[in-house]
């Protein structure tokens, strides 16, 4: 059994997306950010940068427990548990790790700060609303391009994707209409039809 420490965020639903997919049988255990249960010593052992998601899979290799933090990190573990969604060699697998980067390094802390600045700050600051609204569009056009040459980001559907889609999925937060990125909306739509997806909404 896997426990998932997780809050209802873009990064906590990467990974009960894939925990879906693969049909691996899991508990959620809410990490509370509002109330800054990611700071609780307990967690603190899972989780050494307070950040969620974990994870604690108490089926690890040679009957050991396992514990990954980091949503990346934790993708690739289960990816590598149950041979789905990463190929396991050659240019297609770092087809999809070189995607999967693309929301670590990018997506994620961009759209963070132009959702954060546009809806949250207590100060309204142009600055910082215009700098990651526009950061946050060319994102938007990288995706754009990719997606109009390929039917998923890295071809076939992967870890990549369910990185990036729950980012994506509040696009309206970051200043981006559907309406300018027809190839995203299109890829966005056939993710959020799958059976895995559409239980995830229901359970984290």
């Amino acid at each position: 059994m896997i426990e998932l420490y997780a809050w209802p965020t873009p990064n906590g639903h990467k990974v009960s997306i894939m925990l879906e997919e693969c049909g691996l049988p899991y508990r959620v255990i809410p990490v509370d950010i509002t109330r800054g249960d990611q700071f609780t010593p307990e967690f603190l052992r899972i989780s050494p940068n307070s950040r969620m998601p974990a994870i604690v899979d108490s089926d690890g290799e040679e009957d050991e427990s396992v514990s990954v933090f980091e949503s990346g990190a934790i993708l690739v573990y289960l990816a590598e548990k149950t041979g789905s969604f990463l190929p396991r060699e050659g240019p297609a697998r770092y087809d999809v790790l070189q995607w999967l980067m693309f929301p670590m390094a990018n997506l994620g802390p961009i759209l963070g700060q132009a959702h954060y600045f546009r809806g949250y700050a207590e100060e309204k600051i142009p600055y910082a609303i215009d700098r990651f609204t526009n950061e946050a569009g060319r994102l938007y056009n990288v995706m754009e391009g990719r997606l109009g040459a390929v039917e998923y980001l890295a071809g076939d559907y992967s870890i990549a994707d369910m990185a990036c889609w729950p980012w994506v999925r509040l696009h309206r937060y970051h200043g981006q209409p559907f309406e300018e990125f027809p190839n995203v909306k299109r890829w966005f739509a056939m993710i959020a039809a799958r059976r895995a997806v559409e239980r995830d909404m229901g359970t984290l």
